[in-house]
């Protein structure tokens, strides 16, 4: 099974959709609690459903259950209570939602985890591919 992973910050359009070209991304898997704000740019939830389908003839699908709860960015954005804690309540967050039962491997072959971090290792895509890895074993994860 393979998954990939993108941010979408940092990056032109042309950059972003080469990038899933090239992964042969069969759909986007939006990660993203908040997914229409307007400094998302062209990754806004709709256009980027529209983009997604145009440029890629692939799907958008949002999957707010492999998001963070809002207080958990709180405190760590506008808190400062650091990543390593982030990171540890979100892997907790990750078990109690039961995301490896609740998730339909088929969605996730193939698909791409997208969120506005540029690089992946201070980002929660990276947790959750990860995560699935750890539990479904036979997962190949590529960040874009």
């Amino acid at each position: 099974m393979k998954l990939c992973t993108i941010g979408f910050t940092g990056k032109t359009a042309e950059d972003f959709f080469s990038r899933l070209r090239s992964g042969r991304v069969k759909r986007i898997l939006d990660v993203r609690l908040n997914n229409t704000g307007q400094l998302a740019g062209f990754s806004k939830r709709d256009d980027l459903k529209f983009f997604t389908k145009e440029i890629l003839a692939a799907e958008y699908v949002h999957l707010p259950l492999l998001a963070p709860t809002q207080e958990m960015l709180d405190e760590y954005r506008k808190e400062k209570r650091g990543w390593d804690l982030y990171e540890k309540r979100f892997r907790e967050l990750m078990a109690e939602r039961e995301i490896e039962k609740k998730l339909e491997r088929d969605l996730i072959d193939g698909g791409c985890l997208l969120c506005s971090e540029d690089k992946p290792h201070q980002c929660h895509r990276r947790i959750v591919a990860e995560y699935l890895k750890e539990k479904w074993s036979n997962v190949e994860v590529l960040h874009l």
